[in-house]
């Protein structure tokens, strides 16, 4: 055995010269390289980094490179990484779309966002919002009721405002209301109003709000004073006596009347009993008492919680404490499908006077939602919605859906592969693993996507479960 000096702690070019020291018989030179500290030290570990941003919500590895990913739309909007904050969430039921859409939210309300989750078909986001240390509100009969005219959360801004600000919140709720009401009318008997029957409309809810004073109106107001009739309303309806005015503001008297007795009677022909507070981190509107209802019901409630839930975006961003928002729309189409026109009337409804201040997440099973829509109109508008998005997650999914996607975004065959190999598992042996679950790739622009894996901790897997209905079947 050769001992090793101890003044010669590097071993020689050719290696150590003892039994199994890997000696060479020829070494041949290093390439030498200049550079600066701050890129040679990319060299190390050997692999290529991805260019994702470690700032953000934490939503995963990089599959690629193991590095860690962070998404902050509002971040990614400040720095010019994108031109807006909607994040578009799409995959087959069962990956995690709701998954990660949840993660997004309580890492955003980390940051001091408040987060609303209008018109929760599901309930699915209840245990969340109160484990933050929200409020819940359920909707629907014996429970909540959502007054459509209802001032909500801009009530406070509505009182302290004077001036131009004062008329300019006037304006705003004005206009949405007679939106939300042409939106409900176009539920109930699947038509839009014409112009005169807007113009109708717009009279009887300035009547009914004079009429109310300091009270919120209801349908049943709007309804008393567009049959009441009056010099306003005759006039816009040509009528020389009350027999003709009658004839001509009967469609539109019955489609009011149906909201106040058909199928949705008792939840949106009443006063509010929803309350906010807008120092609360976060809360949901959950409609899943109403989810086995006709669409016609689903749908109204939805964009009654829209509605609410833009109200509450705008009164967030006034004030000396003004916060930013995340909203999630999940079940997005169920409400638009419904009835031609709806998706310009929730566009109306939801953007209206609302400032730069929304995170938005929409999400959706499958781009053929977009295509459910009634008519051509509707269909290209809701794929300039989907378009608009400054972000996509995208989960697994078959490949008919990638010629849809392609409208969207950019796809490369690489991520085509990928996203088509997260659809299913490849064999029939049951208890693995789905190959999709909790995998995403991240778009924006051009720009090459980013494919992450989100690992949940046990608090989320407890907060985050959509199957328990299942274990819960098997359990018993």
């Amino acid at each position: 055995m050769i001992s090793i000096a101890e003044n010669a702690p590097v071993p020689r070019a050719w290696g150590w010269p003892v039994r199994g020291g890997g000696r060479a018989g020829h070494v041949e030179p290093g390439a030498r390289f200049a550079g600066t500290t701050s890129q040679v030290c990319g060299l190390f570990p050997f692999a290529v980094s991805s260019g994702a941003d470690v700032h953000g919500v934490p939503v995963g590895r990089h599959m690629h490179t193991a590095e860690p990913v962070g998404l902050d739309p509002a971040g990614w909007l400040r720095t010019g990484l994108v031109s807006n904050t909607g994040v578009w969430v799409q995959g087959q039921p069962g990956i995690g779309k709701s998954s990660i859409t949840k993660r997004m939210l309580v890492g955003l309300v980390g940051f001091g966002m408040r987060a609303i989750v209008p018109g929760d078909v599901k309930g699915e986001y209840t245990p969340l919002v109160q484990a933050l240390g929200g409020a819940v509100w359920r909707i629907g009969r014996g429970l909540n009721a959502l007054n459509p005219l209802d001032v909500g959360p801009l009530a406070p801004a509505l009182a302290r405002a004077t001036g131009t600000e004062d008329a300019r919140l006037r304006e705003t709720v004005r206009a949405r209301r007679l939106a939300l009401l042409e939106a409900l009318i176009t539920i109930v008997r699947r038509t839009e109003p014409t112009v005169t029957e807007r113009r109708l409309l717009g009279a009887a809810l300035d009547t009914a709000v004079d009429a109310a004073r300091r009270m919120e109106p209801v349908v049943p107001d709007v309804l008393a004073a567009l049959v009441a009739g009056g010099p306003a309303l005759h006039a816009i309806a040509a009528s020389t006596d009350t027999a003709e005015y009658h004839r001509t503001t009967r469609e539109l008297a019955n489609a009011l009347g149906l909201l106040c007795d058909g199928a949705i009677r008792g939840i949106f022909d009443r006063p509010s009993t929803v309350h906010v507070d807008l120092d609360s981190p976060a809360l949901s509107l959950d409609i899943s008492a109403l989810d086995a209802d006709d669409d016609d019901v689903v749908a109204a409630a939805m964009l009654c919680s829209w509605a609410w839930a833009a109200g509450f975006v705008d009164a967030a961003g006034i004030g000396e404490r003004a916060r930013n928002v995340v909203q999630v729309q999940d079940e997005l189409w169920r409400a638009l499908r419904v009835a031609p026109g709806l998706v310009e009337q929730s566009d109306r409804i939801t953007r209206l006077g609302r400032h730069r201040g929304i995170v938005s997440f929409q999400v959706t099973h499958s781009l053929d939602d977009l295509e459910a829509l009634p008519t051509e109109a509707d269909r290209a508008k809701a794929r300039g919605m989907a378009a608009r998005n400054g972000v996509l997650l995208l989960g697994g999914m078959a490949g008919s859906e990638l010629d849809g996607l392609r409208r969207i975004t950019s796809l490369t065959d690489g991520e085509a592969a990928l996203i088509t190999s997260w659809a299913a598992p490849p064999t029939w042996h049951a208890g693995q693993r789905h190959p999709g679950r909790g995998k995403y790739l991240i778009k924006s622009g051009q720009r090459m996507g980013l494919p992450i894996a989100l690992a949940l901790t046990p608090t989320e897997q407890h907060l985050y479960d959509t199957d328990t209905a299942f274990r819960q079947a098997a359990a018993t």
